[in-house]
């Protein structure tokens, strides 16, 4: 059994948009990372977005300028499995979202690396129990689902199986905080975890209240924006129930919740809209109409404004 004093190297199988971001993640919290990709392009195109990204969080006062490149000097990259799990004390894996390929992986790390390794996955929407069935250490494999981009989100679900043994949730919960997320607690392997369940159940009415006529897109999302959009970082909605009571939360469900959303099938809007070409940024038409500038112009709102939260959170 290893503890977060044990863990000195850390293995990122797959070198896309989530590897790449989690190794820079471990690599600016002072761990020896080896980034593994079959595709050395893929390893070349990582290592200068980490590049570009630790650059971008400089500019706005999360981190230093002289600490990017001993964050990058730390990050090894390499085509091997093998030197990949080689001493690795944790290994994460963040491959294209295919089961049999992520069960495959799972099962070649477990015979391949040392017994005590934790090994996490960061599937977004797959069964953990699933992908580690085909593995004989069921114990030590665990669900860690990092937000996008994860050198910004905070959040990381930290997903048990029945078969998880505490210690490597313990650990893994250890590590998180250590490299700066806010890990959470999963106690069911079950789909969509918590975040997703909650995005998905407030999408599945917005695009409700568009498809019945109650509303057009941009007054939905003005509507949350503009009102508890506002709130939700500090007042979640459990905090709120308690706030204004139970008993005038049990009251607005008994009138309101037959009148929500509650269809187990995607809305036929969106299929409509994909039978239309309307495919969002792809095809600069979904909700809205999209040009090059706006698309760009709203990539670059978000990601400035994570970034001055993330800076507020380092002042702390």
């Amino acid at each position: 059994m290893k503890t977060l004093a044990d863990v000195k190297k850390v293995a990122i199988i797959g070198g896309g948009m989530m590897g790449h971001g989690t190794a820079q993640v471990f690599a600016v919290a002072g761990y020896d990372v080896h980034l593994m990709s079959r595709k050395q392009e893929t390893l070349a195109k990582a290592m200068a977005t980490i590049r570009h990204d630790l650059g971008f969080l400089a500019e706005r006062g999360v981190g230093k300028v002289e600490d990017i490149e001993p964050a990058i000097a730390r990050i090894t990259t390499t085509q091997s499995y093998d030197e990949a799990l080689d001493g690795a004390q944790f290994v994460l894996e963040c491959a294209v979202e295919d089961m049999a390929l992520k069960q495959e992986l799972f099962a070649m790390m477990d015979e391949k690396s040392d017994p005590d390794t934790v090994l996490a996955t960061n599937t977004s929407v797959m069964s953990i129990t699933e992908i580690a069935s085909t593995s004989k250490g069921r114990h030590r494999i665990i669900g860690t689902h990092w937000w996008n981009p994860p050198y910004l989100i905070p959040l990381v679900e930290v997903v048990r199986t029945e078969d998880i043994a505490d210690w490597v949730v313990t650990l893994t919960m250890d590590l998180m905080r250590a490299v700066g997320k806010h890990p959470v607690d999963v106690k069911k392997d079950v789909p969509g975890f918590v975040a997703n369940r909650l995005q998905h159940a407030l999408w599945r009415e917005a695009i409700s209240i568009v498809e019945r006529g109650i509303a057009d897109p941009a007054t939905v999302d003005e509507a949350l924006k503009f009102g508890p959009g506002i709130r939700l970082p500090i007042l979640a909605p459990l905090e709120n129930s308690d706030m204004v009571g139970t008993p005038l939360t049990y009251s607005i469900h008994s009138y309101v919740l037959k009148y929500l959303e509650d269809s187990h099938e995607p809305s036929p809007l969106l299929k409509q809209m994909i039978d239309n070409n309307e495919l969002g940024f792809k095809t600069q038409k979904g909700f809205y109409d999209w040009t090059p500038e706006s698309m760009q112009a709203t990539r670059d709102r978000l990601l400035d404004y994570l970034a001055r939260v993330a800076a507020q959170e380092a002042k702390k």
